[in-house]
């Protein structure tokens, strides 16, 4: 959920994953260029987070049936993956996770790397699912029984959201 909250309020525009266990033989990529983006909850998240706001409500695991609540929408602008270091570490200011998380996944596997987005963030008028089994585990992509929102507002402005593209493509370039 500290993803979600950091999205929705501007502090976050970058998604780095190094993929889950079931990626599968090909590995992760970033399959969709628009999703939602499921709020989950996971023990350690508090120690992995720079400057973490209090979580509110509940901070453990989903369980089966509980009502999950969505109001993230993400477009890719972009999608890329990142083999030096010092490039992903320079990214800092456009995520929330802290450098030791960050290098842990950058270093996971036999070759360093991270993949990265960036992401135009929504806020989309709110809707719940149940919590089914399949959401769980250490996955990337849930396919979920919902269409593309009909209403949804940019988080930032366009001017501000250019900034931050500029900024991190200045970075990557």
């Amino acid at each position: 959920m500290a993803v979600c909250d950091a999205l929705l309020a501007g502090r976050q525009q970058l998604l780095l994953r190094k993929g889950g266990i079931h990626e599968g033989r090909k590995g992760f990529s970033f399959r969709h260029e628009a999703f939602a983006l499921f709020p989950t909850r996971f023990h350690a998240q508090a120690a992995q987070i720079r400057d973490l706001q209090p979580p509110v409500g509940k901070t453990d695991e989903w369980e089966v049936g509980e009502e999950v609540f969505f109001e993230v929408w993400c477009e890719a602008v972009w999608a890329r993956t990142l083999s030096d270091w010092n490039q992903v570490r320079a990214l800092e200011p456009f995520h929330i996770w802290t450098e030791d998380l960050v290098r842990e996944r950058f270093d996971c596997g036999d070759v360093q790397q991270i993949h990265c987005a960036l992401v135009r963030v929504y806020r989309t008028e709110p809707f719940t699912l149940p919590y089914v089994k399949g959401y769980g585990g250490c996955r990337t992509w849930v396919n979920l029984p919902v269409s593309p929102p009909e209403r949804m507002e940019p988080v930032m402005e366009d001017s501000a959201f250019q900034e931050r593209r500029t900024a991190i493509e200045r970075i990557l370039s």
